[in-house]
């Protein structure tokens, strides 16, 4: 498969971050020509400035990684990084909520977060590896009510987790895709089968910090 680095958001979310450590993720996403960047809120006005000049997408995170903040804290969190230049948001799905079937609140908490984005391209991380298949399920369709634009797999933040698998990314296309959303996978995409896996799944961006190795296999 030709041109992966187009699906490609080349991510560092790692709390311990090092402003050398985004200016090589900054200089390889030039150099390849991936899709876009995924950091951390608090580094978007400097990769905003660093890449003026680039069509690189600056991509960042709202609740993350835990999911469990107010939606007003999220809200607030995404339209402040849009302030700031991000182009796009991956809130986390309020997990807890959602396994108590509180789903009132999950699709409430969506909202409000697209409410603040408004125009700007709002993912939303469902953390499949703590879901069962119709907790998946559901969890879609309440971001189709609520009018997210992509449902995403992971935050890579789960003990053990796995990341994106490709029944998930089958699960997850197969829902989403009647409403118009699309789907990202993210977390354990460390190669190129497995990033070609994940497309040919349903997945139409890939979130992984292993980009380089991918696009030079």
């Amino acid at each position: 498969m030709k041109d992966l680095n187009k699906y490609i958001e080349h991510t560092l979310l790692k709390p311990e971050a090092t402003k050398e450590e985004l200016v090589k993720l900054f200089d390889e996403a030039v150099k390849h020509k991936f899709l876009g960047v995924c950091i951390n809120p608090c580094n978007v006005k400097f990769a905003k400035e660093y890449l003026k000049n680039e069509h690189i997408k600056i991509v960042t995170v709202a609740g993350f990684p835990l999911g469990a903040s107010l939606n007003e804290v999220k809200a607030l969190e995404a339209k402040t990084a849009i302030k700031n230049g991000a182009d796009e948001v991956d809130m986390v799905i309020n997990v807890g909520f959602l396994k108590n079937k509180k789903y009132d609140e999950v699709r409430k908490d969506i909202a409000a977060v697209k409410a603040a984005c408004e125009n700007t391209v709002l993912k939303v991380i469902i953390e499949t590896d703590l879901l069962t298949k119709e907790e998946i399920v559901k969890a879609c369709l309440l971001c189709t009510e609520a009018k997210a634009d992509f449902v995403k797999t992971s935050t890579g933040f789960v003990k053990n987790g796995v990341g994106a698998r490709v029944e998930d990314i089958e699960l997850m296309y197969k829902t989403v895709s009647p409403y118009g959303l699309r789907v990202k996978a993210s977390a354990g995409i460390r190669d190129r089968e497995k990033a070609i896996e994940m497309i040919n799944a349903g997945a139409s961006r890939l979130g992984t910090s292993s980009g380089v190795e991918i696009v030079k296999q």
